[in-house]
């Protein structure tokens, strides 16, 4: 088969839904599946078991998996201030849960030192001063 049709096999399974046939993801961590979730690898599939347990012990609660943050910026050219924003992407971060005791909305990334990238420094410093929150990397 050639390189082309493999690109475009891999490209369409990914847009039609399907699970690559990889169990590896990009930086070689092992992917691992718990209760149908997909975690990208072991270290952040052991946080969301440690999670789980600070839900049942309701320490915590409204626990989000991968939650999604749109990533905008502004039109220059328009009014001051800005009324024209456009989505340039998404960040996804691995958790998102409320403090119970404390009411604080916490947003986790697992990281491990080959994911701790300057393309992810850049975007968890987009996100977190567009957004006001602080992304706190479990290593």
């Amino acid at each position: 088969m050639s390189a082309a049709r493999d690109a475009w096999t891999h490209w369409h399974n990914t847009r039609a839904g399907h699970a690559p046939a990889s169990t590896r993801s990009k930086y070689g961590a092992k992917v691992v599946h718990v209760n149908g979730l997909r975690f990208d690898s072991q270290r952040e599939a052991a946080r969301y078991a440690e999670l789980t347990l600070l839900v049942a012990s309701g320490e915590i609660c409204d626990l989000e998996i991968h939650p999604g943050f749109s990533l905008m910026v502004a039109e220059l050219h328009t009014a001051d201030p800005p009324t024209v924003f456009h989505c340039i992407g998404k960040y996804h971060a691995d958790f998102r849960y409320r403090n119970v005791r404390t009411g604080n909305i916490i947003v986790e990334d697992v990281k491990s030192k080959p994911t701790k990238t300057e393309a992810y420094a850049l975007r968890k410093k987009f996100v977190e001063a567009q957004h006001g929150i602080t992304i706190i990397e479990i290593t």
